[in-house]
């Protein structure tokens, strides 16, 4: 079994290596191979891997790293369902992305960098997967978040595309700070990364409740970075200025999913801290509802999705906090093909208009019938429209939420579900109906390579979620390998119904508005100008975060310069002054007052010796004679005196 993980985990670094140092020699198409062989192994190993664990193979798998001072550091593989069926996730559509990019890529003079990065990303996100300990899992989600840095300023010469890589580098670091204190608190309490062994104490009450809720929310603040989660879910739409497929394999199944996984991973720790799950829940539907009304005003095609995967992203951190692990990973399982099928047909839109902005395509679903065909397909699924794959996921969540949440949990969840499909459908609209616009005009059907995955991956995005379906198989939970404490698995028909109808009505308010026309959508802004300008400004977030944190540090950068060099570098060149004056007052009292006041007694040494000197003539005579006028000027002061 280790051998299957091996290989699921560690072929794409092969394939990097290779298109890292040989790309550039082999030149395109040649330098994609190896990347593509890659990700085709590790798919293949992927379905061999998930097998072998259905059929009870799974397990544990935990080797020495080093030994330092009689403790010993651990890695290995969690080689579970979950593990599991998250890495077949992974694999299925990267490897769809690889194909797609052969084709979408061609003509970048950075062909081969491209393959190599997007290996190095699919490894990471293996790596994060299979991990079965805290510490080895930091590792592989810090590969993660540098790799998303890498692709998403792919294209390094345009400044929005270098200033969005570095916006969701530093955005995930906030995050990442939290996870990073969280896991070095329990081990500093248990002495274990081990997720099998944290568990365990945790389930015997070894661990003090503080202890739990602190932990549980500081994972979480990873997963708010990593999930684009509020109010650090920023960077995901500026992510959009990397290359379309990366667009797909971030938002759809890896960087963004790896926040979610890593909720469920650590499962346990939020249903004994059942203060963080209201966290996460209350989080996660404010979320829901914030990307859905920002994405409603986009004209940006692949921000409309990118704001839609925030919102989608939301809704899965809804059930978890809900108690519903089983909900959550059920919508990040079908999430990832559908979304990931609209990026792929977004990216093929643009490929083939040469614009992102909806307003300027139109007529597409004449030219591009199959794009078309599988974008709605993926959208009615995203809607939740049955019996596609969305539509069984969604319910769980709205299930999870009607059990187990609050008015306002309620509210953003069904909410959202209007939302989701009217923009959705605008963007269908706007896209592939009416009249083609003059960059329209001449656009094409994308090639087979580009055609091929997205068909495909429409297949899942329809039968995917069938596992829902009651009575048709297992269950997802089975499937997953999830622990279903409290949950709810009955097919809720009011929930169902609630939420058809509303993606029914959100589908027709597009179609009225968008396709019939039956009233001036401008006139609709005009009225409601403060709430669309509110929405555009996607609520301030940026205009705030930009002055409090990009124009703030400039402004305090400039003011430290000036303080640098007017108090401290005044400081220290009056110092550097005051020290040049002493040393010459210094140097004048020496020469002025101490060598005078020595040279003045030398002065006066040699003057009273040049006086007296002249009495001391050795004359025996000149001596008698000064007595003797001694003796009279005694006499004449006697006399006088008298």
């Amino acid at each position: 079994m280790t051998w299957l993980a091996a290989i699921v985990n560690f072929t794409p670094l092969l394939g990097f290596l290779i298109a890292i140092l040989w790309g550039k020699r082999l030149g395109e198409p040649k330098a994609a191979i190896a990347p593509v062989a890659a990700l085709g192994v590790s798919f293949a190993a992927s379905v061999a891997l998930f097998v072998r664990i259905l059929l009870g193979h799974g397990g544990d798998f935990s080797f020495t790293w080093f030994a330092v001072g009689g403790y010993e550091l651990h890695v290995g593989f969690q080689l579970d369902r979950f593990g599991g069926l998250m890495a077949l996730v992974v694999t299925t559509v990267s490897f769809m992305i690889h194909i797609y990019s052969t084709g979408y890529m061609h003509g970048d003079k950075l062909y081969g960098r491209y393959f190599a990065y997007l290996n190095l990303f699919s490894a990471a996100m293996l790596g994060l997967v299979l991990a079965n300990n805290y510490l080895q899992a930091f590792i592989f989600w810090e590969l993660v978040g540098l790799t998303s840095y890498l692709l998403i300023g792919f294209w390094f010469e345009k400044p929005e595309a270098a200033n969005a890589g570095m916006k969701a580098f530093i955005t995930t670091r906030l995050g990442d700070v939290g996870l990073l204190i969280g896991i070095l608190l329990v081990f500093t309490v248990t002495g274990t990364f081990h997720f099998g062994t944290l568990f365990g104490l945790l389930e015997h009450g070894a661990l003090a409740p503080a202890l739990v809720v602190a932990a549980a929310l500081l994972v979480f603040a990873g997963a708010v970075g990593k999930s684009a989660q509020l109010p650090l879910h920023v960077w995901l739409p500026d992510a959009m200025e990397g290359p379309t497929p990366v667009s797909a394999l971030i938002h759809a199944a890896t960087m963004v999913a790896a926040g979610v996984y890593l909720v469920a991973r650590s499962f346990p720790l939020f249903v004994a801290a059942s203060a963080a799950s209201e966290v996460v829940a209350y989080v996660g539907a404010a979320t829901a509802l914030m990307a859905a009304t920002i994405a409603v005003v986009q004209v940006d095609i692949k921000r409309v999705l990118a704001y839609s995967t925030i919102s989608q992203l939301g809704y899965m951190m809804l059930a978890l906090g809900c108690g519903s692990q089983t909900a959550g990973i059920f919508h990040l399982y079908t999430h990832a093909f559908f979304k990931a099928l609209l990026f792929l047909g977004a990216g093929a839109v643009i490929h083939a208009c040469h614009t992102n902005d909806m307003r300027e395509m139109g007529g597409l679903g004449r030219r591009m019938k199959g794009t078309a065909i599988t974008f709605v397909v993926a959208a009615l699924a995203l809607a939740g429209i049955p019996p596609l794959s969305g539509f069984f996921s969604k319910d769980e969540i709205l299930v999870a939420v009607v059990d187990h949440g609050g008015w306002f949990l309620a509210f953003a969840a069904f909410f959202t579900v209007f939302l989701t499909a009217f923009y959705m459908f605008r963007a269908i609209f706007l896209t592939f109906g009416g009249d083609a616009k003059e960059k329209a005009a001449g656009a094409h059907e994308a090639p087979w390579k580009m055609l091929g995955p997205m068909v495909f991956l429409c297949l899942l995005a329809v039968v995917a979620g069938w596992v829902g379906i009651p009575g048709v198989g297992p269950g997802f939970a089975e499937i997953a390998g999830f622990h279903v404490h409290g949950e709810h698995h009955g097919f809720n028909f009011g929930a169902a119904g609630a939420s058809l109808a509303l993606a029914l009505g959100g589908i027709a308010l597009a179609w009225a508005l968008y396709h019939l026309k039956v009233y001036p959508v401008a006139k609709i802004y005009k009225r409601f100008r403060p709430i669309a300008f509110v929405l555009e400004r996607k609520y301030f977030f940026d205009d705030v975060y930009g002055f409090l944190f990009v124009k703030g540090t400039v402004a305090f950068a400039r003011a430290w310069g000036i303080f640098d060099n007017y108090v401290v570098d005044g400081a220290v060149n009056g110092s550097a002054w005051l020290t040049v004056m002493w040393a010459k007052f210094k140097g004048w009292f020496d020469l002025a007052v101490v060598d005078g006041l020595v040279n003045f007694a030398g002065w006066i040494t040699q003057g009273f010796g040049k006086v007296f000197r002249r009495i001391q003539t050795g004359y025996v005579q000149e001596y008698l004679l000064v007595l003797a006028c001694g003796v009279v000027a005694i006499l004449i002061a006697v006399l006088i005196m008298i």
